[in-house]
């Protein structure tokens, strides 16, 4: 891997350094050739896919564009890096491929059109490929595609659905659907490669209940036809073994609390388990005929992925709010550990429980050290909605704390980790049952002492940035400023403008289009409440974003701008984020410099 370009400067602030330190991703393995791995770095400033050859060391990028590449896959030989390409940010493309050890890129399914990606699964004979596309026309396609041969469509349906897996053998094609119409809660349906069905499971059939499924993947061996799925049978996520052959569903019934993930290990005779409980995750390895669970030593924080290697280790990437994230082995040696600066450490975070209207609410709060109340805090929301605010390091969060901020982040409804119930508990009143959380925990954090209610900062990206100008309409007394990053403003708008599978989601969540439950979608909508709010706006956004589309924004600044609300927009040339180092330190210090600017000294 090349230098950081970035010199490791003595007056750089602490808060800088943490973007511009060099980070990897868990390294991804090739099934039959595990010395071949990829990873992802922001080593050149901008993050990129890299090939590593573990027999010699060699490390080589293998994409370089100018608003970076995440997303890639190894095939299952060793032989192919495919990597999805997209215009700027817009997640609308094609995948390609290069080999391994460099060379031109080709079209890794000529003749397909350019799609959102629904998946992609390849097989160990190194010329089939199952591809999962989207589009707005079309909805969901999956297509066979084989070197020599015209690609062969297998399956089609206007809702969402996508690639979950493809066997070891390549018979056997596993995909997660919601036909039934409920995108939060998915079915399985296992296909041959020529579209005919071999087993059907959904759990949304035939009870009064709500509840998902998901495609952990197949068994690693020749022949077998066990797939590892993720259940909701017991209220929250848990893995079973299901053969699609015989229909045997072998449950593991794993007696830990909260949710429960796993993976093959690579002979098919154990799982590695990844298990999270309030905001913290840990490691075990099952082992399926002996049926004993035995822990993997990992430090107290959050494992963000893991792998079992064919030695028989575990390689895991690990953070704690205060320690940067690394990928360590369990032979106790740190994976991956590129050059350039050291990424400064933070300090640690404090749990708080909170009573509110739904239940306890779950807040992660970090403060300078040695810091005493009242002090300016920031409220800061997290994406999804169906995700969680962990233990573990956040560069954002980090560089309000070097500033003198409290930071309160807030597991609402809505969030995962903690059990369905909490996750599903927003349908309908979209929005305003997560603030509802929120609220009550800025009401605890005013009196207890640790935050001033005159220096208030709410904020968030994506479904945080959406709840931030939701908030800041519904809640206008409450917050002295409001930083909203790539937000839903104006949801109806979003709803027309926004691609496919989140036209599902957000069906699923209001119960309809804005046409059919029209009073749900403005109750929902920021834009709705525009004229009720008080406080700065700061609002920036991607002009590529699928996800929360400019016009909508567009339509909610023009409201602040009729009234002349004090607001600033920062509008810049990508898609739902940035992959671009420079471009996220100029966003984190606008947001920052704007908050100083409107609180109270």
């Amino acid at each position: 891997m090349s230098e950081s370009r970035t010199p490791d400067a003595p007056d750089m602030p602490d808060w800088e350094r943490r973007f511009r330190a060099p980070r990897v991703s868990l390294p991804d393995w090739a099934e039959d050739a595990p010395d071949r791995s990829l990873f992802v770095s922001n080593a050149t400033g901008t993050y990129e896919l890299y090939a590593w050859d573990r027999a010699t060391g060699e490390q080589r990028q293998a994409t370089d564009r100018p608003n970076g590449t995440t997303d890639g896959v190894l095939s299952p030989d060793g032989a192919w890096i495919w990597w999805f390409d997209d215009k700027d940010g817009d997640e609308f493309g094609v995948w390609r491929r290069q080999p391994f050890a460099g060379g031109p890129d080709e079209p890794g399914v000529p003749g397909l059109d350019a799609s959102y990606p629904a998946g992609l699964a390849l097989a160990r004979d190194g010329r089939t490929a199952v591809v999962g596309r989207s589009t707005d026309e079309e909805g969901t396609t999956i297509h066979i595609a084989r070197e020599g041969e015209d690609t062969v469509e297998i399956y089609r349906h206007r809702e969402s659905a996508g690639v979950g897996d493809l066997s070891h053998d390549g018979s056997l094609i596993a995909i997660e659907h919601t036909e039934h119409g409920d995108a939060m809660h998915a079915a399985l349906r296992v296909l041959r490669p020529d579209g005919s069905a071999v087993a059907e499971l959904d759990d949304t059939k035939g009870g009064t209940e709500e509840l998902g499924l998901e495609v952990l993947g197949f068994a690693p061996v020749d022949g077998d036809s066990r797939l590892l799925i993720g259940h909701q049978r017991r209220g929250r996520w848990e893995p079973l073994v299901w053969d699609v052959a015989t229909g045997l569903e072998t449950d593991l019934a794993l007696d830990l609390p909260g949710d429960v993930s796993a993976e093959w290990c690579p002979d098919g005779s154990a799982l590695l388990i990844a298990h999270s409980f309030e905001a913290r995750s840990e490691l075990f390895r099952y082992d399926l005929t002996a049926g004993e669970l035995t822990r993997v030593p990992t430090p107290p924080g959050t494992v963000s992925g893991a792998t079992a290697r064919p030695d028989g280790s575990v390689e895991y990437l690990w953070s704690s709010a205060a320690e940067p994230p690394a990928v360590r082995s369990t032979t106790g040696r740190v994976v991956l550990d590129p050059p350039g600066m050291t990424c400064p450490p933070s300090v640690p975070v404090e749990d708080a429980w909170v009573e509110g209207p739904g239940g306890r609410i779950h807040a992660l709060v970090q403060k300078p050290a040695g810091a005493t109340g009242p002090l300016p805090t920031v409220f800061d929301l997290h994406g999804g909605p169906t995700w969680h605010d962990s233990d573990s390091f956040a560069a954002g969060p980090a560089a309000w704390v070097d500033q003198g901020y409290a930071v309160v982040r807030i597991n609402y409804r809505g969030s995962t980790g903690y059990g369905r119930a909490w996750t599903d508990a927003l349908k309908h009143r979209v929005g305003l049952i997560e603030l509802e959380d929120v609220a009550a925990v800025r009401e605890w954090a005013v009196s207890s002492g640790l935050a001033d209610p005159e220096r208030l900062v709410l904020t968030g990206a994506s479904w945080g940035g959406y709840l931030t100008l939701l908030g800041l309409g519904t809640q206008p007394e409450a917050w002295s400023v409001g930083i909203a990053v790539v937000p839903v403003a104006d949801y109806v708008t979003a709803y027309h403008d926004e691609m496919e599978s989140l036209k599902a989601m957000d069906r699923t969540l209001l119960g309809g289009t804005p046409e059919e439950v029209p009073g749900r979608f403005a109750a929902s909508s920021p834009l709705t409440y525009v004229d009720q709010v008080k406080a700065p706006v700061y609002i920036s956004a991607g002009v590529n974003d699928p996800r929360c589309p400019i016009r909508q924004i567009d339509n909610y600044v023009k409201r602040l701008e009729s009234r002349g609300a004090p607001h600033e927009v920062y509008r810049y040339d990508a898609g739902h984020g940035s992959l671009v180092v420079e471009e996220r330190i100029k966003q984190v210090r606008l947001e920052m410099e704007y908050a100083a600017r409107h609180l109270p000294a």
